[in-house]
């Protein structure tokens, strides 16, 4: 029986009719700028995002890292939210590529005006590292999949602008707040000077990020891509999966965060398992095992022999995460394997 892959919704294939859309692309050389379904992606995510010019590249983690490389000098400092992509997933880049200190504020991937201006540190002490930086991670990872308020964004940027500060906004799974907020893409992304987004998550595309703000950031950030080995060549392959997720699959993201829900539901009652319905608003699952219950361990090699495979995110902790790949009868036997486990 072919396992139900809950570890990422970067596990997905591309569908045959994105595999088409690939075969079928016009390609040319993108270091040159000949790419012209490379160009074309990048001008409709432009324009998705309400911003001048775009960058395509390879991965997310290389897209915050260049982000961080054009918008901070080494020594500084960047307010981020508590256990964000870039302090945990992307291998201490932030510090060997950029030089920079991440301060962690707020709880739970969320932040308020106040909490920024709390962590910034005052202009002329030299004891301190500038603050020059606040990322906001939107949808957050760790904090389950939450939508980050649009109306702290707008308020934290806004602080920001007022000293100086530049923002960003690490928007990977950006496609999966717009369709849970009902806001557009180009207004989640408008209080910030640059902006990425994923297509190999929620869109099912089998790689490729992008870069989003004014042009003279998106020029630096093309000579940071290159300096980091990121530019490409005959690409239009990879942009065109991108196009075919942006006008085919954002929509149904939806299907993916009512099947995060179910899940959620259905093991919400089992007395091992510690999770806030609350947090779960987009397509990912996050709980926490209660002492006495299975370690996380335990559990994701419990359920891998059982054909459902999930992630430990800590010792306690397991994560879920729903995509285009699994049905909602795949979903409804995954959490009946969970519920017997934690049981």
């Amino acid at each position: 029986m072919t396992p139900i892959d809950l570890r990422s919704d970067t596990v997905t294939r591309p569908t045959d009719a994105m595999r088409a859309a690939m075969a079928a692309a016009p390609v040319g050389d993108d270091q040159y700028g000949e790419d012209p379904t490379t160009n074309r992606l990048q001008q409709r995510c432009a324009e998705l995002l309400g911003k001048e010019q775009a960058l395509w590249l390879p991965s997310g983690t290389m897209a915050n890292q260049v982000a961080l490389r054009v918008l901070t000098r080494p020594g500084d400092e960047v307010v981020a939210g508590r256990e964000c992509h870039a302090a945990w997933h992307e291998a201490g880049g932030a510090a060997a590529n950029s030089g920079v200190q991440i301060v962690e504020v707020g709880e739970g991937g969320v932040f308020t005006r106040e909490h920024f201006e709390a962590a910034i540190k005052p202009r002329g002490l030299p004891v301190f590292a500038p603050t020059t930086l606040v990322e906001i991670e939107n949808t957050h990872n760790r904090g389950g999949g939450l939508v980050f308020p649009q109306r702290d964004v707008e308020a934290i940027c806004a602080a920001a602008r007022e000293r100086g500060i530049a923002s960003f906004l690490d928007g990977a799974r950006l496609w999966n707040a717009a369709v849970a907020s009902g806001r557009s893409e180009a207004e989640l992304a408008a209080p910030f000077d640059l902006v990425a987004v994923a297509f190999s998550k929620g869109l099912g595309a089998p790689g490729g990020s992008l870069l989003a703000g004014r042009k003279d950031l998106i020029a630096a950030a093309e000579r940071q891509r290159r300096m980091l080995g990121g530019a490409m060549r005959q690409n239009g392959i990879y942009a065109a999966a991108a196009l075919h997720g942006i006008e085919r699959h954002r929509e149904r993201l939806r299907e993916d965060h009512a099947h995060a829900r179910a899940l959620a539901e259905a093991i919400a009652g089992c007395a091992a398992v510690q999770l806030d319905l609350s947090t779960v608003q987009t397509n990912i699952v996050i709980w926490r095992l209660a002492p006495g219950a299975l370690d996380a361990a335990a559990l994701v090699a419990r359920a891998r022999a059982q054909g459902v495979l999930v992630s430990a995110f800590a010792a306690r902790t397991v994560r879920a995460v729903t995509h285009l790949d699994v049905s909602a009868a795949q979903i409804a036997r995954a959490a009946a394997v969970l519920r017997a486990l934690l049981a």
